[in-house]
């Protein structure tokens, strides 16, 4: 469904912070949306493109929503100030009670930690997930290791400590998993048309977007995972758990369908997320 956000009701009071584009807070449908603007040549001068992260926050929250994975609601839209944009809107799912904790947060509350929250080492992640006392670890676990399958699936980058976390009332001080949020950094967001084109003339291309790059954020001994590596070697207990899970659903994933579905998408743009996306699937997972 194409929604025009231009007229709806800004709402003071709400920011957001990140690094990639602009972000207002509207009021459409009696909800709060975070707007999501793609950044602008001048915010990020040494990227390739501007416009996809829009693109890719959706269809990457599709996914996890196809999977079984609780996410934050999107929308694409556009928004007009002088041009019209394409702009992501994300459900804002936190409210006056509500308040989103992130994992580095949390992170720092756990004294016997040898690291800080920004830290990615997954033995320290991992050792966090078990010491913290917001959710159940194990209800924890298999929410990071669900969340880590579909990031490889879907060639995430930038799954950091600051972009999950958990819902904290403040008025109870019960805590819940906030669902997965912030996926601009799926399916290659910063690939222009030339990049698009190589990645489908080219095996070589393809092969190197999937096999050597984008890794994950999280590391093992100083350095970023290998999705594909770390995958096939299934020596972490709570991912093969997940890829048991799992497997099923990405197996009938159809992803032609779900491209198809998503407007705004120039024939070129449909191509190569179909076909980007089913490459990742059948050579990381082998389905």
């Amino acid at each position: 469904m194409k929604v025009d956000f231009t007229s709806c009701a800004r709402i003071p009071g709400r920011a957001y912070n990140g690094a990639n584009g602009k972000k207002i807070a509207v009021s459409w449908q009696g909800a709060c949306w975070i707007l999501k603007f793609p950044p602008s040549a001048a915010e990020r001068p040494n990227d390739l493109s501007y416009s996809n992260s829009c693109f890719s926050e959706h269809i990457a929250s599709s996914v996890f929503g196809f999977l079984g994975i609780p996410v934050q609601e999107t929308r694409l839209g556009t928004f007009s100030n002088g041009r019209t944009h394409v702009v992501c809107a994300c459900r804002d799912f936190t409210d006056d009670r509500r308040i989103l904790h992130d994992f580095c947060s949390i992170k720092n509350t756990v004294l016997e930690s040898d690291s800080n929250g920004t830290g990615t080492e997954l033995r320290t992640v991992l050792e966090t997930i078990d010491r913290q006392q917001f959710v159940d670890p194990v209800v924890l676990r298999r929410f990071f290791w669900d969340m880590f399958v579909a990031d490889a699936l879907l060639g995430n980058f930038d799954r950091h400590n600051g972009n999950w976390g958990f819902l904290v009332d403040e008025v109870t001080g019960e805590s819940e998993l906030a669902p997965v949020f912030d996926c601009g950094s799926c399916l290659l967001p910063q690939a222009d048309e030339r990049i698009m084109r190589a990645v489908l003339a080219s095996e070589s291309e393809r092969n190197a977007r999937i096999y050597t790059f984008p890794g994950s954020m999280l590391k093992i001994g100083g350095r970023k995972i290998n999705y594909r590596d770390f995958i096939a070697a299934r020596s972490e207990p709570g991912l093969v758990s997940a890829m048991n899970r799992l497997l099923p659903r990405i197996a009938v994933l159809d992803i032609p369908a779900l491209v198809a579905e998503t407007p705004y998408l120039t024939d070129l743009q449909r191509e190569f997320y179909t076909v980007y996306l089913t490459a990742r699937r059948e050579r990381i997972f082998d389905c």
